[in-house]
């Protein structure tokens, strides 16, 4: 007796993380734009709207940092272990900020070219009533005390009192957060110190290995949220912001966005073409992590998804990605530590008709390069453009003239920026003979959303076979 031929079940297939992005992303732009179009609600408040898409982006953001602080530990620990038997660990190290420095420099040019060109502080029509103090500044002291961690965790706890008119308390509020690179010198000094112990030190080790694969496992889950919080984060940049406060000051926005494009598809496509890297491919593997920087603004954010495409889709090793991603995610922002200070700087120092010799320019591009790591912990393109003006000594209360438009330049800035930390991994991986050159050519976004993958990246990051 023969039985009928079973019918298969067509299994519906997904587009691929970077298409489930960008849809993610025209919807926001769609629901942003309802949002302005309803307008604000009777008492004046955000619309129903404004606060659903704010709710689904803050959450997915929120998600992404709370995964950052034991990802950044358990990676570091495993991956100095890890590191123990390979010869050229330190020399990695090194060529890894020698060419974040590179780039950094070379971003920086740029930006102070732009300012010199453009004019940009000549050619607006802002009001010098705008002129406020910053909330946040950054310091040379700031940065060296960031560097000291405060605490095991590098946990920082924030109390904010609420009074009355009379000035007595009606309440507080406590906020807790993390500074990534205190967190990053604990697990190196914890990581070297496991190493020195030997063979009683294993169990420790063991137990990180098995935390970090718990923690990426939860990583991939929140991942597959991205495009939901593409939704809100986009929608609601447009509908608290808009784009009528460009106006006023077009020119300075356009110089910041003309610098930004000449890094990341001038400067990075020219880099590897000169290690003999294809362009195309860098972009289609590293494109998940810059869509999502770009919408969420956050390199700390954004953080487990460069480590992510850096390793998956770019084929660096991911005992080396997993320690110079997150280095690079607080020392290495192109966007938000070189060319907007530099712009910025020059736009504040035009305004106010101070001028700026050559020692002054040098000086912007000595910030650029070495003060980034200032804005560690204190994340914010803000901090580091107070950090230049304070050590050039224009106004700081310039500041506010700038602030309009941040959120709108902030998206642009940490494209670039997160673009920049999963460059940098590859070409030293690629100099050092030791980038999976097939992976590199073969990359596919789609691999993001898979479950065995992520499973095999935690593996190779343990040094399980």
């Amino acid at each position: 007796m023969s039985s009928a031929p079973t019918a298969t079940k067509k299994r519906f297939k997904w587009p691929s993380f970077s298409v489930q992005v960008i849809i993610g992303l025209i919807l926001g732009v769609l629901l942003g734009w309802l949002a302005l179009t309803i307008g604000p609600a009777a008492d004046g408040s955000d619309n129903w709207l404004v606060v659903t898409l704010s709710t689904i982006g803050s959450s997915f953001v929120t998600l992404l940092r709370a995964v950052v602080p034991p990802l950044v530990f358990t990676a570091i620990v495993a991956s100095i272990a890890n590191l123990r038997g390979i010869a050229n660990g330190a020399r990695l190290a090194a060529k890894t900020l020698i060419w974040f420095a590179i780039t950094a420099l070379i971003s920086v040019v740029i930006g102070i070219a732009l300012g010199l060109i453009m004019k940009p502080g000549l050619n607006t029509t802002v009001s010098a009533d705008a002129v406020a103090d910053p909330s946040r500044t950054g310091s040379w002291l700031d940065f060296l005390n960031g560097l000291i961690p405060s605490n095991f965790l590098g946990l920082e706890v924030s109390t904010r009192l609420a009074t009355d008119e009379g000035g007595l308390v009606t309440g507080a509020s406590s906020n807790v957060g993390f500074n990534v690179l205190q967190i990053l010198i604990i697990a190196i000094v914890v990581g070297i110190a496991a190493l020195r112990v030997g063979a009683k030190a294993q169990p420790f080790l063991d137990f990180t290995a098995s935390a970090l694969k718990v923690i990426q496992k939860a990583l991939w889950w929140i991942i597959r949220l991205a495009p939901i919080g593409t939704v809100g984060l986009i929608g609601n940049a447009i509908a608290s912001y808009g784009w009528s406060s460009v106006g006023s000051l077009g020119t300075y926005a356009l110089a910041i966005y003309i610098g930004l494009a000449l890094v990341l598809l001038v400067v990075y496509p020219a880099i590897l073409l000169f290690n003999r890297l294809s362009v195309r491919s860098y972009f289609r593997g590293a494109w998940p992590a810059i869509q999502l920087g770009f919408v969420s603004r956050s390199s700390i954010g954004t953080l487990p998804v460069t480590e992510a495409v850096t390793q998956r889709n770019l084929g660096v090793p991911a005992a080396y990605a997993s320690f110079a991603v997150p280095l690079g995610a607080t020392t290495k922002m192109d966007g938000c530590a070189a060319i907007y200070p530099a712009i910025s700087a020059i736009f504040v120092a035009q305004f106010f008709g101070v001028p700026l010799g050559f020692s002054d320019y040098l000086l912007i591009v000595f910030v650029a390069v070495v003060g980034s790591a200032a804005t560690a912990g204190m994340t914010g393109a803000t901090v580091m453009l107070t950090l230049t003006l304070s050590t050039l000594g224009l106004p700081l209360e310039g500041v506010g003239l700038l602030l309009a438009i941040d959120p709108i330049l902030d998206m642009g800035r940490t494209a670039v920026n997160v673009a920049g930390q999963a460059l940098v991994p590859t070409v030293v991986a690629k100099r050092e003979g030791i980038l999976d050159l097939q992976k590199y050519s073969s990359t596919n976004s789609a691999d993001l959303l898979s479950d065995d993958q992520s499973e095999g990246i935690t593996k190779e990051v343990v040094g399980v076979r």
